[in-house]
């Protein structure tokens, strides 16, 4: 008789039910795992043995035949442990054939029988949860696992845990729900002197979740101002913890089995590779930018990166997902971000200096912005020049505004987003749209100026050539000033500031 337990497989951050099938028959003393199975997978066989080993069991003289079906599907991964583990003491005879048929499991195991955290057991429990089963998980994730609704789990530390509570002389409890620390410090904007005009259009970007672009010389800091965003944000939304939280479960990122509760902050080198930025690899894991996913995506030294990888970001910028199509693997990764780049003017960085600018200025300038595509480049809704800070801003006193009355005036202006616009359901249970994601007839509703400011845009939008994109950011920036201020109608002078914010697009153009 064949043995069986249910595990997962996961294919990007969606989750296939994998049958484990167990049959031992007579003939030669070998251990198969078949069912397109990858090297982890297959050399579960000596974890496995090892840890039956340690309880003091030890495997039949028999042929002994492992399948993981569907065998069409590539299985990756050490989670497939524990449920090979128990489906071949159930084959044996040492556990019910019934004992876990309704739960899922999946674990690492030692050599010592000890179960090890393993990725997806976040996404594996809101499945099992969905088909009314239970989960079977390591112990140190026993809290990621309590978020799914309506649920028993069995967390145990060990496989002899595991098997004394199926056999009724051990009790294992209900794991409770961790949540990640609520007191994370960021980064105080009360710390920046000077730069006022920069921090303007963080506070915009902000408010309407725009993606921004800073260029200055080094020093002037850019790198600390992008810093100070995720403190002027608002906290994730139980629904968009949960989502953000299962990309960091399948990527094997969430620390401790925690349920996030801060917006993701990434910033990964400019030596970052196209598949760790998007996404992919041999075997295809969430990149930088669906790790971000309702956060923010910091590239530093934006002209730095491959121009391929920064090419790639195009369609996930308009779209909030990246699909990743491989020889063995097409999957699809929620990436909804807000872009945050900075860049010198130039390869020296003192374009605007003539005193420590180099020769070749200015072609240089125009050679190093010209890595940067203009598609890319009419993505980004605010352009904001940085300049040096002076000595006589650095020996200012503090400024009395700091991080908390910025987020205050944003948390407002995002309050007014939320009861104007509505929702979408692109998450787990849909979610508040922002200006920056205004389209179409929302867009022409809640964002069409007064007759002042449509004749000032259609004249800079002739005179600055803007694209149709870029005529609609625009409109997305306007509205989010009018939200800052307030206002139920977009103006005149909320369509002027924004237009000011394109202007380096109109350099480039």
């Amino acid at each position: 008789m064949v043995a069986r337990i249910g595990t997962v497989a996961f294919q990007g951050v969606e989750v296939v039910d994998v049958d484990v099938q167990v049959l031992a028959t007579s003939g030669m003393p070998k251990f198969l795992v078949v069912g397109l199975a990858d090297k982890a997978v297959a050399e579960s066989r000596e974890r496995v043995t090892s840890a039956l080993t340690a309880l003091g069991l030890s495997l039949p003289p028999k042929r002994i035949v492992v399948n993981l079906a569907p065998a069409d599907l590539v299985k990756e991964g050490s989670h497939y442990d524990l449920p090979i583990a128990l489906a071949l003491m159930a084959e044996m005879g040492v556990l019910p054939a019934d004992a876990l048929a309704t739960h899922l499991a999946l674990g690492e195991l030692s050599l010592d029988g000890r179960i090890n955290p393993v990725a997806g057991v976040l996404p594996a429990a809101i499945h099992a949860s969905a088909r009314s089963l239970g989960l079977v998980c390591p112990a140190a994730q026993g809290g990621e696992a309590a978020w799914a609704p309506d649920i028993e789990i069995l967390a145990p530390r060990d496989l002899l845990g595991l098997v004394n509570h199926i056999k009724g002389s051990q009790v294992l409890s209900q794991p409770q729900a961790a949540l990640a620390e609520s007191d994370v410090s960021t980064p105080d904007l009360a710390e920046i002197k000077g730069q006022e005009s920069a921090k303007r259009a963080l506070e915009i970007a902000a408010a309407g979740n725009h993606n921004l672009l800073m260029t200055g010389p080094p020093g002037s800091g850019k790198s600390m101002l992008a810093q100070r965003l995720p403190g002027l944000l608002p906290s994730l939304s139980p629904a968009e913890a949960l989502e953000v939280s299962m990309i960091h479960s399948v990527a094997g990122t969430l620390e401790e089995g925690k349920l996030l509760q801060h917006r993701p902050f990434r910033d990964p080198h400019h030596s970052a590779s196209l598949p760790s930025l998007v996404g992919g690899g041999h075997r295809a894991k969430p990149g930088e930018i669906s790790l971000a996913h309702h956060g923010v995506l910091f590239l530093d030294e934006l002209p730095e990166f491959a121009r391929s990888t920064l090419e790639s970001l195009r369609q996930p910028l308009e779209t909030g997902r990246v699909s990743i199509a491989r020889a063995n693997a097409h999957v699809t990764y929620p990436a909804r971000v807000q872009l945050v780049a900075a860049m010198n003017p130039c390869r020296c960085g003192y374009l605007d200096d003539p005193a420590l600018a180099c020769s070749k200025a200015p072609r240089c300038g125009q050679d190093y912005q010209a890595r940067i595509s203009g598609p890319l480049f009419d993505r980004i809704d605010l352009h904001v020049d940085v300049p040096a800070v002076s000595a006589a801003d650095l020996a200012l006193p503090p400024p009395a505004e700091g991080s908390v009355d910025v987020a205050a005036r944003v948390a407002r202006a995002r309050a007014r987003q939320a009861q104007r616009n509505g929702a979408v359901g692109d998450g787990i249970e849909g979610r508040c749209l922002t200006n920056a994601e205004l389209d179409g007839q929302r867009l022409e509703s809640c964002a069409e100026p007064d007759s002042e400011g449509r004749s000032l845009l259609q004249e800079a939008a002739n005179r600055m050539k803007l694209s149709a994109r870029g005529y609609h950011r625009v409109l997305r920036v306007a509205r989010t000033l009018a939200d800052l201020e307030d206002c139920e109608g977009v103006r005149r002078l909320h369509v002027a500031e924004a237009l000011g914010y394109r202007r380096m697009m109109a350099a480039m153009a």
